[in-house]
């Protein structure tokens, strides 16, 4: 017989993996699409502009650090989910207005989430009439769903570039603090990491909560959560 920890840990992979390829891929998909529409092909001649999830995963970002993740799950109890794609390439100097659809086409990829969420609330209605195992899998996947969707479309909207509030940021700010928030995006990712990782460890060790991230995002995650929910006419 399988041990609990690893059975456990084999049933986490298999709820967790549909909706994270899912929501990271038509992710990207949408921030492809909306640059095609607006003027930039260079994710269209790419191929990125596809559903197919081998073009958007990153081996490291969508596979590997999820996956340790849920592992430290069983060993440290809850955590802060994280993962993510390869980046869609947009040349924003070839959109037709680059400042302004460099906007929409940021908002492409959480918008896009925020509806998977929605879908995947609104499939809900359809679990009681599967059979008992595939049911209560659904179910599981489903709900995942809803939360992860939610969290990457709302941790995407972090006004730090390269994320994707940092670009609509930028597009929308008068040139004096555009500007140098556009200069952040080289350091970016290892703001990134400091917030989501280190601080909290450090805050371990010094018996506080330095979770910037959580702190950030729980209010808004939540009030999302019940809106979902209101939208779809289910209870939370």
């Amino acid at each position: 017989m399988m041990p609990p920890e690893i059975a456990a840990f084999a049933k986490g992979i298999s709820v967790f993996a549909l909706p994270v390829i899912f929501a990271v891929t038509l992710h990207e998909a949408a921030h492809g699409f909306v640059a095609y529409k607006l003027g930039d092909d260079t994710a269209w001649r790419m191929g990125r502009v596809t559903f197919n999830p081998i073009k958007h995963i990153d081996l490291f970002g969508t596979i590997i650090l999820p996956l340790l993740l849920l592992l430290a799950s069983f060993t440290a109890g809850g955590l802060f989910m994280f993962g993510y794609a390869k980046p869609v390439p947009v040349r924003f100097d070839r959109l037709n207005h680059p400042r302004r659809d460099m906007v929409w086409v940021a908002l492409a990829g959480p918008a896009t989430n925020l509806a998977l969420a929605i879908l995947s609330a609104l499939l809900l209605y359809a679990v009681p009439f599967l059979p008992g195992l595939l049911q209560s899998w659904t179910l599981y996947n489903l709900k995942y769903s809803i939360e992860f969707n939610i969290l990457i479309g709302l941790f995407n909207m972090i006004p730090l570039p390269p994320l994707d509030g940092g670009r609509v940021a930028v597009g929308l700010l008068p040139d004096v603090l555009a500007i140098p928030l556009a200069r952040t995006e080289r350091y970016g990712m290892l703001i990134l990491i400091t917030l989501l990782f280190f601080l909290p460890l450090v805050g371990q060790q010094l018996h506080m909560n330095l979770n910037v991230i959580t702190f950030l995002l729980e209010a808004p995650y939540t009030w999302l959560q019940h809106l979902v929910f209101a939208i779809t006419g289910l209870s939370a």
